[in-house]
């Protein structure tokens, strides 16, 4: 979230100054303030950090003052870096989005040499995250009213940052084998969206179900469209 700055007018300056000052070379920022910021970014990482593990203590619905307690800090030293609840909301779900996607590209970048295993390891991944910070996930997926347009809910952002990467995956394979790529972003989105929903459905109601089986059912799934559409087999009988 963009922050405006502050710009003070030096008032009884005479214009010709003021001429000078718009002709003249930019001054240069100050260095206490270049320091101020990097204090700033330091410490909404900090606090960031701290609602996250209040979130594992008190659940989804944590609150304000239990964030700010996690920080050992005072609500107005939370608001003082966050402008409101859904400030700090934000910046837990671009925390969220950063680790998943980056354990999604570790484990399909490890199984890269066997399409179907690459996936397995991609979908056993998103599982295994929302397993291990299932309450995490929880608020993640259940935004505050946001006084924003709907195009700019995290959520959506987080869903189509990874279904963009998974559709890149699928475009990269097509366009390998000569093939027209334009699917590849209905498919990555549409495999996105049954994994979370399936994942949704699991920390519900089925929390007997192993995670190692739920995604090789999901695997199971996606592999008999996907092997008849994206591997060179399919091209083969295409043609």
């Amino acid at each position: 979230m963009s922050r405006r700055s502050t710009h003070h007018s030096d008032a009884g300056v005479g214009g010709a100054r003021d001429s000078e000052r718009e002709s003249g070379p930019r001054p240069r920022r100050d260095r206490r303030s270049s320091r101020w910021d990097e204090h700033r970014r330091a410490r909404r990482h900090e606090l960031t950090a701290a609602t996250i593990v209040a979130i594992r203590a008190h659940g989804a619905e944590v609150g304000m003052s239990q964030v700010a307690a996690q920080a050992r800090t005072s609500k107005t030293v939370v608001y003082r870096h966050f402008a409101d609840k859904n400030d700090l909301y934000l910046a837990v779900c671009d925390r969220v989005a950063a680790t998943l996607v980056g354990q999604l590209q570790t484990a399909m970048r490890e199984a890269s040499d066997d399409p179907r295993r690459t996936l397995v390891s991609g979908i056993d991944a998103y599982l295994g995250l929302i397993a291990a910070d299932p309450e995490v996930y929880r608020y993640v997926m259940r935004p505050p009213k946001l006084d924003r347009p709907e195009s700019e809910d995290p959520v959506s952002d987080l869903c189509t940052v990874i279904g963009d990467h998974i559709a890149e995956i699928i475009s990269t394979e097509l366009r390998r084998q000569n093939r027209d790529p334009s699917p590849a972003q209905t498919w990555g989105h549409a495999l996105v969206g049954m994994v979370r929903a399936a994942g949704d459905q699991w920390l519900a109601t089925r929390p007997d179900l192993e995670r190692e089986e739920l995604a090789g059912q999901l695997a199971d799934l996606a592999w008999s469209g996907l092997s008849r559409t994206v591997t060179p087999a399919a091209a083969s009988s295409a043609s």
